[in-house]
């Protein structure tokens, strides 16, 4: 879509707004709006102004301008708004030089797709996330120095068996939530608008259904697309989820682990490699793969614990990362098995189909910077041959620890993935793609942002194991 059309666009739905919207370093989208009488070419050129340094992980206050520029491909009439309103999201840059700004995430992930075609080993990368999600009818939390709390609570959750008043039963039980239908299934109708919703935006929908965890848990499966188009798609996907929720009068959340004993929320990650409009993973070697698929394995494998400093970027990521609750820890890939860090999924006969999926992955991801990370580490396994070793067949989830003492794990905190970036990143600064300004900024903020907050503060559990010492 061209910067005429999308005028036209605004004009034939008789809009009244135009609505900016950007990404922070974190991964939470912002946004800012104009009336439609300002959308004109010339807007397209020369974008409008803003203050980047009230922006996280930006810009000083002595040096706040920033100019963001509309991408036309972009454009979607936004359902939420009271008046018609046409969205779109944006590209910064600084409005002295013209640069791109080199915080921008979205930078980083045009950057790579450059990065990708200039190597000549691919024209395209394909991604398809799975971002599983919560549904709660309510949430209440607080943190203070004289205490803190969080509660959650579904009107479908297992532990509203016993709630007085009006109660039909028909609850999710803990880890029985794949698949119910209604009444167990009491969000279909709310899923199918999101559905319908994302559908009349223009994502073309495959899937959707309840999932594992009681309480709401949920899963809508949109097609795949190429890396930055694909992390766009998916911050506006989960804006549709949220407001709709919201309209409904339920509120959701992509929190990898938002509940004490019961899966949390991951997001399946798949991607493949494609040159010439052939498939470079499609082979005849282990389930169907190429030695480019195996070896782009062996490179996400080899940097695993150092990416998931993007992939897995909060400390509430490593509240999911444990054993027995489908996320994968061990640094394993098989064919079928979902208790490996990479699975090749299932495909048939179709080498166009043929892909990897990276399993430890979650939503509170920043998708330009996750995506992107993921493919160069990809790429470093491709173009130094990585072997990946063996595939693990087996469920890794029951095996001895002598059988998984040579497996390697996914860091234990989000403080051993900071760690493991700092010593292991000299792959994500390939073809400029990461710069060191931008890594060491992640890691200074997630730092001093998260964790030590997190670390300095006492939580309800404690006082129930030490109060008495």
């Amino acid at each position: 879509m061209k910067p005429k059309d999308v005028i036209t666009l605004a004009k034939n739905h008789e809009c009244k707004f135009v609505d900016l919207k950007f990404i922070d370093l974190p991964g939470i989208w912002q946004h800012t709006t104009l009336p439609v009488n300002r959308l004109t070419e010339e807007l397209f050129e020369e974008g409008i102004g803003f203050d980047g340094s009230s922006v996280r992980g930006w810009q000083p206050i002595n040096a706040s301008d920033m100019k963001l520029t509309p991408d036309p491909a972009t454009a979607r009439i936004d359902p939420f708004p009271a008046y018609k309103t046409l969205s779109m999201v944006g590209d910064v840059a600084d409005p002295i030089t013209g640069q791109p700004y080199g915080r921008d995430p979205r930078y980083i992930a045009h950057k790579a797709e450059a990065y990708v075609k200039s190597s000549g080993l691919a024209d395209t990368v394909y991604v398809g996330p799975e971002a599983e999600f919560f549904i709660f009818d309510s949430v209440r939390y607080d943190s203070a120095p004289r205490g803190a709390f969080y509660e959650i609570d579904s009107e479908e959750a297992a532990w509203n068996t016993g709630r007085e008043g009006p109660n039909l039963g028909y609850k999710v039980r803990h880890k029985e939530g794949y698949f119910p239908v209604p009444p167990t299934d009491t969000l279909a109708d709310i899923r199918a608008d999101m559905m319908m919703t994302l559908q009349d935006s223009g994502m073309t929908v495959e899937v959707g259904h309840h999932e594992v965890g009681t309480a709401g848990q949920c899963e809508i499966g949109v097609r795949y697309a190429p890396l930055t188009t694909m992390a766009d798609n998916l911050m506006w996907f989960k804006y549709v989820v949220k407001n709709v929720a919201r309209r409904h009068n339920k509120t959701a959340t992509f929190m990898p682990k938002p509940m004490f004993g019961d899966n949390g929320s991951g997001m399946h990650c798949h991607q493949s490699l494609w040159k010439d409009g052939k498939n470079l993973f499609a082979g005849d070697g282990y389930a169907g793969l190429s030695d480019v698929g195996l070896w782009y394995i062996g490179g996400v494998l080899k940097h695993a614990r150092s990416i998931a400093a993007l992939t897995n970027p909060t400390t509430n990521s490593y509240r999911r990362l444990v054993p027995g609750y489908e996320a994968p820890v061990n640094l394993a890939y098989s064919s079928r098995n979902r208790s490996a860090a990479i699975r090749i999924p299932v495909s048939g006969t179709s080498a166009n189909a043929r892909r990897i999926e990276v399993r430890f992955p979650d939503p509170s991801c920043n998708p330009y910077l996750a995506f992107t990370a993921l493919l160069m580490a990809g790429l470093d396994g491709v173009q130094n041959r990585i072997d990946p070793g063996e595939p693990l067949d087996k469920d890794i989830y029951s095996l001895s620890p002598e059988e998984l003492h040579d497996v390697p794990q996914m860091p234990g905190g989000l403080d051993r993935a900071l760690e493991a970036l700092e010593k292991d990143h000299e792959f994500l600064l390939k073809g400029d793609v990461f710069s060191r300004d931008l890594l060491e900024t992640w890691i200074g903020y997630k730092r001093e942002r998260e964790v030590d907050p997190v670390r300095m503060r006492p939580v309800p559990y404690e006082f129930h194991l030490y109060y008495d010492i």
